[in-house]
C-alpha cells in the first residue's frame, strides 16, 4: 500500500516551506517518527517526522524546493494489514472501554496533521482509572497531542491549530481563507480590510504588504476623487484646518517609505570622528587652482570617500531581488544623493560616481541639487540609484535613523560638523567632529559588514591620507 505525505502547516498559519535536505533516500526503510527531512519555514528550520513505518518509495521534490502546504513530498510503501503503524492496536477491557497496546505507536501532532486513526466503527476509549501507557516519545520542539476524554469519539483525524485567528471579516461558511502570512492578515485587520476583496500578487495568489497598500491607495483614491471640491478647496481666513490632497512626489515618497520601511529589516549604527584633517583638506582645495570654479563641501569628500570604502566593502552596494529570489551585487555605483524640493523629497542619482574623479564629483553634485531645487530632475536620473547620502548637517542636525530608498542595501546620513573637546594624545582639545549614521538592509548587510564599511570611512574622514592603503 502506498501512502502519501503532504507538508503540513508547522504553524502560525505559513502557506509553504523550503525543503532543506533529506535524511533519507529511497529504498530505505524508515520508523515512526524518524527524522526524514529538514525544511526551513519564515521563522525557522524544522525536523519532519515520519507519520509512517515502512520504506520509502518516492521523493517528490528537491532540497532546495520551496513547497506550498498539502502538496506531496514523499510516499511511503507501507504494510497494507496495518496501514503503516499509523493504526493504534487496541484490547478490550472488562468495562466494554478500549485502550492502545503497549505496543502501539502514535506519530507526532505538528499542526495541521496528526495521528491518523482508522475507523473501526467503535469509539476507543480508556478504561475509568486505568493508566495511559507510555507513547512514543515526540520530540520537545513538537505541539503535545491532545488527551482524549474518556468515552468521547475519536475524530478520524486530528488536527491542533497554532493559533486560533478572529477572521478579518463576516465570510460565508465552508469559505476558503484567503492565502497570507500572519503579519498581512494582522495589517488588513488593523485597517479594516476585508482579504477576500485583495487580489494577491504573490506566489499562487499570496496576498503580500504591496497588495494591501495598493488596495488602500486604490479606495484612497477613489474617496479623494468623491470629496476632490472639498478637499482641495483653499482654505478660508479664519480656518482652523487646511486640507490638501495626498499626490505627486508627496504621495510617492510615502508610499516608498513605507515600503521600506515594512519590507528591509532595518539596522542603523553611528560613529562620531574628528575630521578636522578633512576640514583642513578642504580649505585647501578651495585655494588651489586646480578647483577654482568647483563647488566644494564636506558632502563632496564624504562623497568620495564612501565611493572608496565600497570597494572593500562592496554588500553595501547591492540589492535583494524578491520576485526572483536574488541578491544582486552592482559592479557600479550610481550615489544617490536626497534633495529637499520644494515638491518634497527626491533622491536623484549620480550615474556611474565610482569612476568620477573629486572634480567630476563635486562638479556633478552642484548640477545634481541645483536641477532638483529648480524641479527639473528627469525621471530617468531619480532611479537606478544603488546607494544614498542624506546630508542632515545642513539642517543642524547631528544624527538621525534614515530610512533605506526602497532598492538599496544601505543610506549614510551625514551629521553637522561641530567644533567640540576631544581628546589627543591624552589632551583635551577643541576638534571639528562630525556624526555619521549608517542604516543598512540586515538582509543583505551583515553587522560585521556593516561596521567594517562605517570604520573605513571614518578612518578616511578622519586622516584623507589613509585612501592610499585602500585603493
Amino acid at each position: 500500500m502506498i501512502k502519501e505525505f503532504r507538508l503540513p502547516d508547522l504553524g502560525e498559519g505559513l502557506t509553504e516551506s523550503e525543503i532543506l535536505s533529506w535524511k533519507v533516500a529511497v529504498g530505505d526503510t524508515v520508523t515512526l517518527n524518524q527524522v526524514i527531512a529538514e525544511v526551513e519555514t519564515a521563522k525557522a528550520v524544522v525536523e519532519l517526522p515520519s507519520p509512517f513505518a515502512g520504506v520509502v518509495a518516492a521523493l517528490h521534490e528537491q532540497p532546495g524546493t520551496v513547497v506550498e502546504v498539502g502538496k506531496p513530498i514523499v510516499s511511503f510503501e507501507v504494510d497494507s494489514a496495518e496501514g503503516g503503524s499509523a493504526q493504534a492496536d487496541t484490547n478490550e477491557h472488562d468495562d466494554g472501554g478500549e485502550v492502545p497496546t503497549a505496543a502501539a505507536k502514535r506519530e507526532p501532532n505538528l499542526v495541521g496533521y496528526g495521528a491518523v486513526l482508522e475507523n473501526t466503527g467503535r469509539p476507543t476509549r480508556r478504561a475509568r482509572g486505568q493508566v495511559a501507557p507510555a507513547q512514543s516519545p515526540v520530540p520537545a520542539s513538537m505541539p503535545t497531542q491532545v488527551p482524549v476524554p474518556a468515552r468521547a469519539e475519536v475524530p478520524a483525524r486530528v488536527e491542533i491549530p497554532a493559533r486560533v485567528e478572529p477572521p478579518v471579516a463576516l465570510e460565508s461558511a465552508g469559505a476558503e481563507r484567503p492565502r497570507s502570512t500572519p503579519p498581512v492578515r494582522k495589517l488588513a485587520r488593523d485597517l479594516g480590510i476585508d482579504l477576500s476583496a485583495v487580489q494577491g500578487s504573490g506566489p499562487g495568489g499570496l496576498i503580500t504588504r504591496e497588495d494591501i497598500q495598493q488596495y488602500t491607495d486604490a479606495e484612497a483614491s477613489q474617496k479623494t476623487g468623491q470629496g476632490t471640491a472639498t478637499q482641495a478647496s483653499p482654505a478660508r481666513q479664519g480656518e482652523r484646518e487646511t486640507r490638501t490632497p495626498i499626490k505627486g512626489v508627496r504621495k510617492f515618497t510615502a508610499a516608498a517609505m513605507v515600503q521600506s520601511a515594512f519590507t528591509a529589516p532595518h539596522v542603523t549604527e553611528f560613529l562620531t570622528v574628528d575630521v578636522t584633517a578633512t576640514m583642513e583638506l578642504l580649505a585647501r582645495l578651495k585655494g588651489s587652482k586646480a578647483f577654482e570654479g568647483y563647488k566644494l563641501t564636506p558632502l563632496t569628500l564624504a562623497a568620495k570617500a564612501l565611493l572608496v570604502a565600497l570597494q572593500n566593502n562592496p554588500s553595501l552596494n547591492s540589492r535583494w531581488d524578491e520576485a526572483n529570489q536574488e541578491i544582486i551585487q552592482f559592479n557600479y555605483v550610481n550615489l544617490g544623493i536626497a534633495a529637499a524640493t520644494p515638491r518634497g523629497l527626491t533622491v536623484p542619482n549620480i550615474k556611474d560616481a565610482d569612476r568620477l574623479t573629486l572634480r567630476e564629483l563635486s562638479a556633478a553634485l552642484t548640477d545634481l541639487t541645483d536641477t532638483a531645487r529648480s524641479g527639473k530632475t528627469q525621471p530617468a536620473d531619480l532611479s537606478g540609484s544603488t546607494i544614498s547620502i542624506t546630508n542632515i548637517g545642513v539642517f543642524g542636525i547631528d544624527a538621525g535613523t534614515p530610512i533605506l530608498n526602497p532598492g538599496e542595501a544601505a543610506i549614510l546620513a551625514l551629521g553637522s560638523v561641530r567644533k567640540a573637546p576631544w581628546v589627543v594624545e591624552d589632551q583635551i582639545v577643541v576638534r571639528q567632529v562630525m556624526s555619521l549614521s549608517l542604516s543598512f538592509d540586515h538582509r543583505l548587510v551583515d553587522g560585521e559588514q556593516g561596521s567594517r564599511f562605517l570604520a573605513d570611512l571614518g578612518t578616511i574622514l578622519a586622516d584623507p591620507a589613509m585612501v592610499l592603503t585602500m585603493i
